[in-house]
Order: structure tokens, then sequence, then C-alpha cells
């Protein structure tokens, strides 16, 4: 398998790989010519050579292939082409309100939240199928990821906006998220917080961690929620992955890291703002955690949030957060 991929040059240090999928980076010390990583070759395009005995390249990446992101760090891409294929096949089921085939794609813990903030199990769902907030995604944006048995794909269209998360059970994966969002029109007026003192989620949560990983995410959400509340976008950006994305019913845009970062340097919240955790819910897949929950802001309506937390070399990053507004 071969990706053509561009190249700018520039110092640096060191080899390093950063471990992420669509519009990735790699930084590469040595000759520019063709990088060979077992089953995947990337091949260089490059202007002209710019040579030094110190100097090191920087290869910005952009990979031309959809399915990139697969086989560079060793997962098999098989991996990723099932998932894919199941989440195709779950788009296809709600269409038809196709039940058998869509019982065999929800994950026992299923739960579909649609843009109201209505929450439905795997039976409910069975019984009556919901419309989906895209009827048609052939004109969205759409974005996957796979961490080893956890991956998500994000469907952006217009102010609406999706989240469906797969785990990879013994049978094959099976989505355990389905979450909408609706954006606002315009910028929101106010945000919803925690209160002045931030005192929960910031210093405490009512959750009783289950195990070491979840004792560490639940630590990692504290610390991102406090760096929120701080406006402290250097700490914030070691807390959540560069593939980051926030979407809220209480905001008018989708955050990626850098536009949170650039907010939190302004002094602003833009509507996404740490909220009190009222109740959690978290799934471990080794090395990613699924985190549900439901807040109870100072104002404005609860909301449902679906959190994606992955380890990193030894920490725990955020790579989502949906979060919908609760509507009576």
């Amino acid at each position: 398998m071969v990706f053509i991929v561009s190249a700018e040059l520039t110092l640096h240090q060191s080899f390093l790989m950063d471990k992420l999928c669509s519009q990735r980076v790699i930084i590469y010390s040595g000759d520019l010519s063709d990088l060979d990583f077992g089953r995947l070759t990337i091949k260089i395009q490059t202007g002209e050579p710019f040579m030094r005995n110190s100097v090191r390249y920087a290869l910005f990446v952009t990979l031309v292939c959809s399915s990139a992101c697969i086989g560079l760090f060793g997962r098999p891409a098989a991996d990723d082409s099932a998932m894919r294929q199941a989440d195709h096949d779950f788009v296809l089921a709600v269409t038809k309100s196709d039940q058998p085939a869509l019982g065999k794609l929800l994950d026992k813990n299923f739960m579909w939240i649609d843009s109201n903030g209505k929450a439905l199990a795997k039976t409910q769902v069975l019984q009556a199928v919901p419309m989906p907030g895209i009827a048609d995604e052939a004109g969205a944006e759409l974005k996957h990821y796979i961490y080893e048995d956890v991956g998500d794909v994000q469907a952006n269209l217009g102010r609406v906006h999706t989240l469906r998360v797969w785990v990879k059970r013994p049978a094959g994966w099976r989505i355990i998220v389905y979450q909408e969002v609706t954006s606002l029109i315009a910028s929101p007026s106010f945000a919803p917080g925690a209160g002045k003192d931030c005192q929960n989620p910031c210093k405490s949560v009512g959750y009783e961690p289950k195990n070491d990983a979840e004792k560490q995410v639940v630590s990692a959400y504290q610390r991102l929620e406090t760096a929120a509340m701080a406006h402290d976008s250097g700490h914030f950006s070691t807390l959540v992955g560069d593939e980051f994305a926030a979407a809220s019913s209480n905001s008018n845009k989708v955050y990626d890291k850098r536009g949170r970062m650039d907010d939190f340097d302004h002094s602003k919240m833009a509507g996404v703002a740490p909220t009190p955790l009222e109740s959690a819910r978290m799934f471990d897949f080794n090395g990613a955690v699924v985190m549900t929950s439901i807040h109870r802001p100072d104002r404005g309506k609860p909301l449902r949030v679906t959190r994606l937390w992955v380890s990193r070399d030894g920490r725990w990053q955020e790579t989502l957060s949906y979060q919908t507004s609760v509507t009576p």
C-alpha cells in the first residue's frame, strides 16, 4: 500500500510519529527517501532540497487515501474496514427501519440520544426505529477514528452533527452510542456553567471509579475542566488529542483543538463550559474509555454528554465531547 504525501522542510531534532488519523503529522529525521513501515510505504514529494548537516525534516503529511490511518500504527486494515462496514450497515438499517439488521449491530449498552436530548435504550430503538438527524449523509462531512477496540464516526451537515461510537466485541463491532447535536443559529448569549468556584466537576465529582483506568480518566477529566475554567490553553492542550472535536447544543459551531484554545486565549467560553456532573457511566476497552454522563448546569437545560478518552504514552486524552441539551 502506497500513500503519496506532501512535505515541507523545517528544523527538528528527533523522530516522532503522531498516532492520529486524518491529516496526520510525521516528524522524520533522515534522508528524503521512501519511508518503509512494513506493510505501508510512504513516498515523499518535496520541493527543492534543503540540506545542512544538522537539518531535520518535518514532513507535514496529508494522507491521500480516506482509510489512511490503518497500517501505520500496527492496527490491521481489517479492523478499520470492519468498523466502517458495520457503520455503513447501521446507517442503512436505520434508514430502512430494518429492525432485524439493526438488532445485530446494537451493543447491549446501546443508547440513542436525539437532538432534544431524549435517550432511548436498545429495546426501545428496536421497537420503533427513530428518524436520524441526518437522513442522507451523501453531502455530509464524515470523519472516522479507530483506537484498538473503540472507534467513532462523526457526521456534520449544516447545523446537525451526529456521533456514532463503536466498540469491538468478540462477535464483532457493535455501536454503543448514537448521539445528535443541533448547533445554535447564532452565537450564544451565555454559557451554562458550574458557578464561580467550579466545585463540581473541577474539585470533586459524584462518580466512584470501578478500576484504575476509570480513576485515571476521572482525574484527567477534572484537570481538563479546571484548565477550561481557568482558560488555560496550555494545560488544556495536553489533555485533549489533536483530533479533538466538541459539539454542543449551546454553541453555534463545532470546535477543534486549536479553536477551543483560541477561545480560551481570548477569555471566551462560547456556550461550552464545565458543568456539574450529575451521573456517569464508563465503559473500559483496552486503552480507551467511553464516558456518557448527565450534567445539570447552573442555568439553562440539563445536558447529555458523550466523551471518548484514549490512553497515549501513559496519559489520558479526551478526543471528543458531544453535548446535547435535554428539552422537557
